[in-house]
């Protein structure tokens, strides 16, 4: 008999499924009293964040919220996010979480594409709702840790715990996920009741072997799926504490936290690793021994940062590659298995290949568009026919990332397909660039992206941000030139190099080159 636990596909899974119920009920029946969370209000163990989810689910009853309508969470990462989030799947209600960082007018358009009929805000950021909420008096508005709405505790504490949850099905849709929008409005990922367990039975657990005892942390915040899954789905499903950390990522705040807790996974991103590295609050293997893994998603892990990253810790990072669509990880570093420069290999559960413009599979070696078929993968775009044909096409997502494939199927990333340079009829990869300028030790990060010479040809131009204390200068520019000459093919280098103080990012720690591409003022 398959187990939830064991489960590999969505049809291992019992057909009536609630993913808040797989992720709680057991934990709560038996280890009540562990920790769950630790966030900025202390500890919540597990017996009582089942409990809040419950009454969570039956204040949605009492709003007159009803099942498969969609509800908006615009929360920071305390025990409020798991318990609106979770709360929701047992109610039948599907949550949408959105990123903190967005805008007013972002808000506003997601409100009117999901049709939500409440909003869960955290205080500080309750400014940004103030109008919408005034001029949607139809919609719900509740804060969280302060606010000008109702009052979140207050809703819990007039609640009972709803015993039973909605009898949902493993096919039904359980929450969405909207895309970062780096280019264009977000899109809507629409996820199934089965997908979290199987994304923590492939990945979290199966993969980078999260357990009962781990203490885990997480760069990425709930609202991303990489942060999703490393703070919420992976931890209960295995039955690990989390650490929730409400505020931006600084390396003091989280050096802090890593010793204090005593962190064991830590979920990151490969911006966040560089500048934690660099940071002299960075602790090491003598000061933080209960540091025994590391993930790294969002963008490629350059070589460079995880050979540090061992170097400080004697642990690997675990690059990967994973998506919205895909809601985590589907191709991987193992622990004891770690190439540092490749992406990694395909995860149990998934399959990926390589294709050219037409369709067809490129030889090993070749470059090409990456897609993947797993069974975690959205059932479509909400509203969005067109990217939603696009993207999912049969039993494959094309993920729009160029690799090369090897004979032993190692996957290694080689951009974009939209960031791809074509210099002198040769296509080159801005990673490529920016891997060898970072690993100069006067440069902190690189961005490249294709500019046109005098010609109106394309070549590569470079944005730098340079280690504290680092003089920008013509000579160093000239340095850096060199540099990239002796450890490239000489046609690759930068033709231009700009000194910048930051580079533009999603929250999530991707470049967003389209930025750079557009204002070469940056």
């Amino acid at each position: 008999m398959v187990t939830t636990a064991s489960a590999r596909r969505i049809s291992d899974l019992p057909e009536i499924f609630n993913a808040a119920q797989d992720l709680l009920a057991h934990n709560a029946a038996t280890h009540p009293d562990k920790v769950a969370i630790i966030d900025v209000r202390g500890p919540c163990t597990y017996g009582e964040l089942f409990d809040r989810v419950r009454r969570m689910a039956d204040a949605f009853r009492r709003l007159g919220i009803r099942r498969d309508q969609r509800v908006i969470l615009s929360l920071l990462d305390t025990r409020d996010f798991p318990m609106v989030f979770l709360g929701a799947i047992w109610a039948g209600v599907i949550p949408v979480p959105v990123n903190t960082l967005l805008t007013a007018d972002d808000y506003q358009w997601i409100l009117h594409n999901s049709g939500a009929v409440a909003v869960f805000v955290t205080g500080e950021i309750a400014d940004k709702w103030e109008a919408i909420a005034t001029s949607e008096p139809h919609v719900h508005f509740i804060s969280s840790e302060g606010g000008p709405w109702t009052d979140l505790e207050a809703l819990i504490d007039g609640a009972k715990p709803q015993e039973v949850p909605a009898d949902t099905h493993r096919d039904d849709v359980a929450f969405w996920l909207y895309t970062s929008g780096s280019t264009g409005r977000p899109k809507g990922a629409m996820h199934l009741q089965g997908s979290m367990r199987l994304t923590a039975n492939l990945y979290g657990i199966g993969t980078a072997g999260i357990a009962q005892d781990d203490v885990v942390l997480s760069i990425a915040k709930h609202f991303f799926a990489y942060g999703l899954g490393t703070a919420l789905s992976f931890p209960f499903a295995a039955g690990a504490t989390v650490v929730h950390f409400r505020d931006r990522a600084t390396p003091a705040a989280i050096s802090d936290l890593m010793v204090r807790h005593r962190v064991s996974v830590l979920g990151g991103v490969p911006t966040f690793f560089a500048g934690w590295l660099a940071h002299p609050s960075c602790p090491d293997h003598t000061t933080l021994p209960s540091l025994r893994l590391a993930t790294s998603a969002g963008e490629a892990l350059p070589a460079h940062l995880g050979k540090a990253f061992r170097e400080r810790f004697d642990t690997d990072v675990l690059d990967g590659l994973g998506s919205t669509e895909m809601l985590h990880i589907f191709v991987s570093q193992r622990p004891g298995a770690v190439r540092y420069g490749c992406t990694g290999r395909v995860v149990d559960g998934y399959k990926v290949r390589v294709v050219d413009e037409l369709g067809h599979a490129v030889a090993p070696g070749e470059m090409g568009n990456l897609q993947v078929c797993g069974p975690t993968t959205a059932i479509s775009y909400w509203r969005n026919r067109e990217k939603s044909v696009a993207t999912f096409q049969g039993e494959w997502t094309v993920t729009g990332d160029n690799y090369v494939i090897d004979a032993d199927g190692w996957l290694t990333y080689s951009g974009r397909a939209d960031d791809m340079l074509k210099v002198g009829g040769i296509y080159v990869s801005p990673i490529e660039v920016e891997e060898a300028l970072a690993s100069h030790p006067e440069v902190l990060e690189a961005a490249v992206v294709g500019d046109v010479d005098a010609d109106d040809l394309i070549k590569p131009r470079a944005y730098v941000v340079l280690h504290n204390g680092v003089e920008a200068s013509d000579a160093l520019q000239d340095q850096l030139k060199v540099y990239v000459k002796a450890h490239l093919a000489p046609y690759k280098y930068p033709r231009w190099i700009d000194f910048v103080a930051e580079l533009p990012k999603t929250a999530t720690g991707k470049i967003q080159r389209f930025r750079l591409r557009d204002d070469q003022s940056v």
